[in-house]
């Protein structure tokens, strides 16, 4: 079939040919024609059929006159809250789900960063002092005596920019999996949603996981001061490997980890009575109970690679940094800096699920104005047609 031609001119038809796989053609007369208007109008041509030549198809529609009535530049101007209107609605939420992220990091990157601190101590002041493990208060006092108020957030733009397409390459992954693992009847079953979240969870730390080495190095270690200057430094000394250096210990915690969230979230969430259900705290209340316990359950292993991460790490594999912070620390020091890691659970999630509701009544409300315009339009031109037959 020929290349489909389209008259998109204003109050005319068009007509579109299109192949449709599989439709088998009618036998045809080689000396049929078919009428083809000319571009331009002003009689017809004529154009001879293909006899044999594929399934096609014909349809004629008249045109769509929306974009008589969408918003002038002016119009947007004047009413800037309506171009958010013009993004689609899907990409709008995916973006504010990512913003969303990032402001909960941004808020509470002191904690994250004291948690960091606390973790990675043992391995840092060498074997002598390890035993003498710091504390919350004494690790935030000495960020703020060596590095100042900037020293809280430092690494967070790594952390940041690891967030976006992390939670990007999350959602998408996640979706793509639930559709794998529905049943037979169409339901996702708990052993699925689990598979779902586990799976999600390591697609997207394979993914970012390099950010993540390059934003604990920054956070941690004196001698670097911005980003490129830890990747080139790595990249120098250390070689490629050393950006997946802890790879295996963050698959195995990140897959239990998001399974047994969504999971305990799913399971608390339908307990509610259904007149509390839906109501914004007790998301925040059911999304701070589930990390809780997620995070409780697989800590240790996210302490393993922290440490294995480090530079100059004597550990080879997750059984080795086991043993080996085990004997060095005790069991408590596959727990050093949950403290930190639990605080930050809660207005991590209480900041996340507002700013998202925020920004999806925002979406909601450039939908309104957008269409309040185009009916604005739509009455104004209904107005100027009927005082032109007048």
């Amino acid at each position: 079939m020929s290349k489909p031609q389209i008259f998109q001119h204003k109050n005319h038809p068009k007509l579109n040919w299109k192949e449709i796989p599989g439709l088998q053609p009618l036998p045809c007369d080689p000396n049929d024609l078919l009428q083809w208007p000319k571009h331009g109008g002003g009689g017809g041509g004529r154009r001879r059929s293909r006899g044999g030549g594929g399934g096609g198809f014909a349809s004629v529609s008249m045109m769509e006159k929306t974009l008589e009535f969408e918003p002038t530049a002016a119009q947007l101007f004047k009413h800037p809250l309506a171009i958010v209107a013009l993004v689609p609605k899907d990409a709008a939420v995916f973006a504010a789900g990512a913003v969303s992220g990032a402001a909960a990091k941004t808020v509470t990157a002191p904690l994250d960063r004291i948690k960091l601190i606390m973790q990675t101590h043992g391995l840092r002041v060498g074997q002598e002092s390890a035993k003498k493990a710091i504390g919350f208060i004494q690790a935030f006092v000495a960020i703020g005596k060596q590095e100042g108020i900037k020293g809280y957030w430092k690494g967070n733009f790594a952390q940041v920019a690891r967030v976006l397409p992390y939670s990007a390459v999350q959602l998408f992954a996640y979706d793509t999996y639930k559709k794998l693992f529905r049943g037979t009847d169409g339901e996702l079953s708990i052993i699925g949603r689990l598979a779902a979240g586990a799976c999600a969870g390591m697609t997207s730390t394979l993914v970012t996981y390099p950010l993540d080495v390059l934003r604990l190095r920054l956070a941690v270690d004196p001698g670097y001061h911005t980003m490129t200057d830890v990747f080139v430094k790595m990249l120098k000394e250390e070689g490629v490997g050393s950006f997946y250096r802890g790879l295996g210990p963050s698959l195995i915690g990140i897959a239990p980890y998001v399974a047994v969230n969504f999971c305990v979230f799913d399971l608390v969430k339908k307990s509610l009575p259904e007149k509390f259900r839906n109501k914004a705290e007790a998301s925040i209340m059911t999304a701070f109970m589930a990390a809780t316990i997620a995070t409780l359950t697989c800590y240790p292993l996210d302490t393993i690679r922290r440490q294995m991460q480090m530079r100059g790490t004597p550990y080879k594999n997750i059984l080795d940094a086991c043993s080996g912070i085990i004997d060095r620390d005790g069991v408590v020091g596959l727990y050093r800096g949950f403290v930190p890691n639990a605080l930050k659970t809660l207005p991590n999630s209480s900041i996340k699920l507002t700013t998202f509701d925020a920004m999806k009544r925002v979406i909601s409300a450039s939908e309104k104005e957008f269409q309040r315009i185009l009916e604005e339009n739509r009455n104004e031109q209904k107005q100027n047609t009927n005082d032109s037959t007048f």
